[in-house]
């Protein structure tokens, strides 16, 4: 569940606008440009503090008919007394198991009513829980939230403990096993003396986790749970009225906890620089440099976030100019100023070419910091930054709920400054930093007392366990008697309510045209913020690669973006920031698409910089090279991943040698395919597929179409495709194996095997798509399904186990998989053949609950899936791609209400078991024999690329593109 298991970059204020440049982790909101035209932007609330102490933040936001329900408990790692590490982590995974009204899976009545993005995650600081529910949902939601916050210790057994620690350790496994997996871990430990509540991880160690009791985990939620160090924060289609009235009547009668007091901010700013270097199984060396800085709520780290953003958020930041560009000595560099509640962290990383001396990429990281500090940033820059964070924050706050949306902004606000509308100060100050504003904060926090960890190619040795301490008697405090309760009005015995009804589906309507060029528009309104976005869908894609040129068509269109025109691939870079735009460019397997999203107020110069990046690329030689290099550095990086590892080797043994699907399934091509390109490969490319004559031009947002066709053909009206097109990619059928088949993968030292089974099914296009999809979903779908239910729930040797199925024009392929436990690799493999066998054949057929679920699952989370414009333009691509009606997700609606359970399960018929493909990645060593003595099927031993490996060469070959 939790997603923040080991010590990143914490969450920050607001959540919403760098994600992107952040690596996934949350960042402060922008600032607003200083421009007439430029739309007003912000998060109007209300708020209300039940008598029991809980505080409750409302937005109201009526584009949909989903209410987000978010609610945040101020406790963390932070909070975790030696001996009691891991503590609050696995806590948030209990409160997933049920409470004393409502026994079971905590998701199965959200799964019924359509909730979409429903997760929890634990950091440092705080821990939350949140779901986005049908607008009907929202008694559910709050019954389930105040049940599991008033009336949860009943449900907590020895059982579900057992439980939730084995798949928590399964998680810390999962994330160390992982290429520079034990880099958080190991910097927490360097940056923050012992005792310091952020000198360990989140996730813990694994003896404190094997050494929780069942009373020491009902004494943390007795410390720690109650209303009155909670936030709630519902946001959407609800007002102020209507909340107080419901949350009164859920949460009202909970009693108050402790009022436990938070540790007082320490930054432990460092005295002294340091540094360490150590081995694990990467493929090249990466350096990590960080320093502690100041804490989140200061105008210290606003500035800060800024200052990451010129020395290395973009393309156009210092470091990239430097290190990527001019030198070419890294494949990737970074920086980032992660908030924090008791002090904030500011990281550089920087993936080191191979044969490069990393001491030669730190000196230059030194002299870009230190001429940053000097000088400051130029006027053009400064104001470039800013730019993009408004436009960032712009684009954060279309999202109610889920990572980083509207809700998380509310709550962190309360949570760490008291004040939900905390990111206005943010802003002001980020839009009000001056060059010597941020020249005084770089000179104050990024000096002396960095700490610098260098990972480098070599043997991963286990994390040892720090000192194991004997944890003292935890005691309650009073409870503050200012705290009361209001008489209960609600009947617990009588369970859930569950609504009985839900919201209609509302999906835009889909307005068409054609341009002068003959390229044709496809146009969805969206007026919630001020946004255009569109995508430029071509046919092509890595189908189209010829076998000596594997990853040509991704190749091709990453390149896009390096220049075009008159502009160089920086100067493209500055242009498109300047403008507050985002635009890049990728092949899919049948297909590809370049994407745009404009600023309203920047609409056509915007277009004006897409047209030229699809019409003139540059394909610099220069370019070429430099992307070159790390593209092949990025396809070791993937041999390194179990993950991309097996998904690499799996497709081609599905396909076949020469089918154009038996290619990498990130479509990446191969070292050997990608040096060999020439810019008259990319040249071939472009003209060949990415021509407007057999193209569609999707748009969704502020715009119309009168407004929107014009701006297109001014700057695309008079393209023209060069020469004849090329014939539609010819996707033959395959055949099945006749029997299984079990590929291996040597990962030596892995503390994790992992599981993947796949064989080809029907198209995307079949008549009989969705009965699969549906299917599928009972399998290995969703949260709930039977894989997960079996070794994550039940068995608890893996943190997640699912399937999934692929959209193609021709056999699409399905896949199981599921990261184990490396002891309990032959197991899981038994459990899965057991699961598909039992389902495929009848044995275990799909019951009548199973499917009905499935089917509330889709057909009423709907009206909350499309809340985006992102989602929108998906789903619209789709329609174009496998040539869908207009009505599309109407239809596909009728057909899944429509299902029956023996519809359902003909369909899971069209697994064959005795025709999957196994494929293992982990230590030979451990489970090779164990994995033979299954008698699953035909067992051989390949590299990362698919290669056999001769009995006896395991190693060498095995960890062939880990070197």
């Amino acid at each position: 569940m939790s997603l923040a298991n080991l010590r990143r970059p914490r969450a920050a204020v607001l959540g919403l606008a760098l994600a992107t440049v952040l690596g996934g982790s949350f960042a402060p909101s922008l600032a607003f440009a200083d421009t007439g035209r430029a739309a007003a932007v912000d998060i109007a609330y209300e708020q209300f503090t039940l008598p029991n102490g809980l505080r409750v933040v409302v937005h109201t936001d009526r584009k949909a008919p989903i209410v987000a329900v978010n609610i945040w408990y101020h406790v963390g790692s932070k909070d975790e007394p030696a001996g009691r590490t891991g503590f609050a982590h696995l806590f948030e995974h209990l409160m997933f198991n049920g409470s004393e009204n409502h026994p079971g899976e905590f998701f199965d009545p959200f799964e019924l009513a359509g909730a979409t993005d429903m997760n929890g995650t634990t950091n440092s600081d705080r821990t939350n829980y949140f779901e986005n529910v049908p607008t009907t949902a929202l008694d559910m939601a709050l019954w389930m939230e105040s049940d599991r916050m008033g009336h949860l210790l009943g449900a907590i057994d020895q059982k579900t403990l057992d439980e939730q620690r084995g798949v928590v350790q399964n998680e810390k496994r999962q994330g160390e096993n992982q290429p520079y997996g034990q880099v958080w871990e190991k910097l927490g430990q360097a940056l923050y003396p012992v005792g310091h509540p952020y000198h360990h991880s989140t996730i813990g160690s694994m003896n404190d986790l094997n050494a929780a009791s069942l009373e020491d985990v009902k004494n943390w939620f007795r410390t720690w749970y109650g209303p009155n160090n909670a936030v709630l924060v519902l946001a959407g289609d609800i007002d102020v009225a209507t909340a107080k009235e419901k949350v009164a009547k859920y949460f009202g009668d909970i009693p108050a906890s402790p009022t436990m007091a938070q540790p007082k901010v320490d930054v432990a700013q460092r005295p002294a620089d340091t540094r360490e270097v150590m081995q694990d199984k990467v493929p090249q060396t990466r350096i990590y440099r960080v320093w502690n800085v100041a804490e989140v709520g200061t105008v210290d780290i606003d500035r800060l976030q800024l200052f990451s953003q010129l020395l290395g958020g973009s393309k156009s930041s210092r470091l990239d100019k430097r290190l990527l560009h001019e030198d070419k000595l890294v494949d990737s560099v970074s920086a980032m100023a992660g908030p924090s509640q008791l002090g904030s962290n500011f990281f550089i990383m920087a993936t080191v070419k191979q044969g490069v001396d990393p001491k030669k990429v730190e000196a230059i990281i030194d002299e870009e910091l230190d001429r940053l500090i000097a000088e400051g940033p130029t006027a053009a820059e400064l104001a470039q930054a800013k730019t993009m964070f408004r436009a960032g924050f712009i684009r954060g706050i279309e999202r109610i709920g889920g990572f980083g949306g509207k809700a998380d902004a509310l709550a962190s606000c309360t949570i760490y400054e008291g004040d939900p509308g905390c990111f206005r100060k943010e802003l002001a100050n980020i839009q009000s930093a001056s060059a010597d504003d941020l020249k005084a904060v770089g000179a104050k926090w990024l000096g002396v007392g960095d700490h610098t960890l260098v990972v480098e190619p070599g043997e991963r040795t286990p994390l040892a366990e720090e000192p194991t301490v004997k944890p003292a008697p935890m005691t309650l405090p009073p409870v503050d008697p200012k705290y009361t309760v209001e008489p209960s009005t609600v009947d617990r015995s009588k369970g859930v309510p569950v609504p009985s009804s839900f919201p209609d589906l509302k999906f835009p309507e889909l307005q068409r045209a054609t341009l002068k060029n003959g390229s044709k528009v496809i146009l969805a309104e969206r007026h919630d913020i001020p946004v255009v976005q569109m995508s430029y869908e071509f046919n092509g894609g890595s189908a189209s690669d010829a076998r000596d040129t594997l990853g040509a068509a991704s190749f091709a269109m990453g390149m896009l973006d390096e220049g075009a025109g008159d502009l160089g691939s920086l100067a493209f870079g500055d242009r498109a920031e300047s403008l507050g735009a985002s635009l890049g460019a990728s092949a899919s397997l049948d297909g590809s698409n370049a994407y745009l999203s404009a600023l309203k107020e920047n609409l056509d110069p915007s277009v004006a910089l897409f047209a030229t990046m699809l019409r003139q690329p540059r394909f610099e030689q220069s370019e070429i090279d430099r992307v070159k290099a790390s593209w092949i550095a990025g396809i070791a990086q993937e041999k390194a991943r179990p993950n991309g590892a097996a998904m690499r080797v799996l497709p081609p043994l599905l396909y076949g040698e020469g089918h154009p699907y038996a290619i990498p399934f990130s479509g990446t091509g191969t070292e050997a395919s990608i040096a060999a390109l020439g810019r008259d490969d990319l040249v071939a490319y472009q003209h060949a597929w990415m021509r407007p004559e057999n193209a569609t031009v999707i748009v969704v947002g502020d715009t119309t179409l009168k407004e929107i066709v014009p701006v297109l053909n001014k700057h695309f009206g008079d393209w023209k495709g060069e020469g004849a097109a090329p014939q539609a990619v010819a996707v033959p059928e395959v055949a099945r194996p006749g029997q299984p088949r079990v590929f291996l993968i040597d990962q030596p030292g892995a503390v994790q095997a992992n599981i993947f089974a796949g064989e080809v099914v029907p198209s995307t296009m079949d008549p009989k798509a969705v009965e699969f999809e549906i299917a599928n979903d009972v399998l290995g779908g969703q949260f709930s399904s039977r894989l997960n239910m079996n070794l994550r729930e039940d068995k608890h040797w893996a943190y997640g186990a699912y399937s999934f199925v692929s959209g193609a024009i021709g056999q699409r392929p399905w896949m199981a998989y599921a990261p184990v436990q490396i002891d309990r690799t032959a197991d899981s493999l038994k459990e899965m053949r057991s699961e598909i066998d039992g389902y495929a054949d009848g044995s275990k057929p799909a019951t009548a609950a199973e499917v009905e679920k499935i089917k509330a699952t889709e057909i009423r989370g709907l009206p909350g899936a499309y809340e985006t414009a992102r989602s929108v333009l998906s789903t619209i691509g789709g329609i174009v791609r496998y040539d869908r009606p207009d009505d599309y997700v109407f239809k596909r609606k009728a057909e899944v209400e429509s299902l029956t359970p023996a519809q359902v399960q003909a369909a899971a018929g069209t697994i064959n078991p005795k025709a999957l493909t196994w494929v293992v990645v982990g230590d030979l060593a451990k489970i090779e024999q164990p994995v033979r003595a299954l008698g699953l099927g035909e067992v051989s031993i390949v590299d990362a690329d698919g290669k056999p490996v001769a009995a006896g060469d395991k190693g060498d070959k095995g960890d062939k593109g880990d070197k």
